[in-house]
């Protein structure tokens, strides 16, 4: 396993096993390793002739109130996890991004941060632009990748420019290391939707698979960030699922209001003590809001548990008439 970490050495390697006739796969991370990343490996293994990992935890697509620093960093851990299904190269870069002479390479929320004296009434959009005010004229970052509708919803609404770093990162790996096929987990929803329109959109000659949402043993989405819930915490969070099924169940059985869906998943939630950040059911493609559960949907939920937000959905199918 081949642990590359400058940008002209992973595109080099690339473009190698490229020339080789090898088709190339690339699986991106933020690194944590969990196994749902892992099931991702395995798929791509059965995609592909070669695989490449990247673990590259993103400062664009955190707010300066969001926990970039602490978001789990584990890289020899993850290396230890990712031996066993024999991938072939790990991306690990140090800093994806160009700097201004006076900025670090910690990531790009660090100048953010450090001047961002937040007056009373301040946004993070405004200290966002404030930021952006002190790097004219310099030669730091200044192009972005926008996926301009699809961004909106969803995440979008309560994590601003979230998706703008996102699509931004994958285009940069995407060019850096030139995958024929490039696979995504379905837990992050939108954030698989946006990447397939900017593929689709800008031509990128690379194919995207969205596979399957991961759950522990008790029904919990996997994520990086479960290990932050304390063990109390973790057992509200379950209500995220149960309800979730229990939507499902309904649709089968030709309950397709979705108010009263929703109004089903707020109750589970809120009476386990979690705060609903959103939930809503659209249309799989579009992410276009529905009254009804009449075309393929999914039900997407956001929710904090203490200091943890959580994200899950499931997908739905309206009952075939009989």
């Amino acid at each position: 396993m081949d642990l590359l970490r400058e940008k002209n050495e992973m595109r080099e390697w690339s473009r190698a096993m490229k020339r080789a006739g090898k088709r190339v796969a690339l699986v991106p991370t933020m690194g944590s390793l969990h196994a749902g990343h892992l099931s991702l490996v395995q798929r791509a293994k059965q995609l592909a002739d070669v695989v490449v990992v990247s673990i590259y935890v993103n400062p664009s697509q955190f707010s300066p109130t969001e926990d970039f620093g602490q978001y789990p960093r584990d890289v020899q851990g993850d290396l230890n996890k990712l031996q066993p299904f024999c991938v072939d190269a790990v991306f690990n870069p140090h800093d994806l991004y160009v700097r201004d002479a006076n900025q670090s390479g910690t990531g790009l929320l660090e100048s953010t941060t450090k001047s961002s004296q937040q007056a009373p009434n301040e946004t993070i959009d405004d200290k966002r632009e404030l930021n952006l005010k002190r790097q004219e004229g310099g030669h730091g970052h200044e192009t972005w990748v926008r996926v301009e509708k699809l961004e909106l919803p969803l995440c979008g609404r309560s994590r601003p420019g979230f998706f703008r770093g996102v699509a931004t990162v994958v285009t940069k790996l995407f060019n850096i290391i030139e995958p024929d096929v490039a696979l995504f987990g379905k837990k992050d929803y939108q954030q698989w939707r946006v990447i397939c329109r900017m593929v689709r959109d800008l031509d990128f000659a690379i194919e995207i698979i969205g596979c399957d949402l991961q759950r522990e043993e008790d029904g919990l989405a996997m994520s990086s960030r479960n290990v932050y819930l304390s063990s109390a915490e973790r057992l509200q969070a379950l209500s995220i699922s149960r309800s979730l099924m229990q939507v499902k169940e309904a649709v089968l059985n030709g309950i397709v209001d979705v108010s009263s869906l929703v109004s089903l998943v707020k109750q589970e939630i809120t009476s386990a003590f979690g705060r609903v950040d959103y939930i809503e059911i659209s249309e799989q493609e579009s992410l276009r809001p529905l009254q009804f559960v009449d075309c393929p949907a999914v039900l997407c939920v956001a929710a904090w548990f203490g200091r943890v937000r959580l994200i899950d959905n499931i997908e739905l199918e309206p009952s075939q008439p009989q």
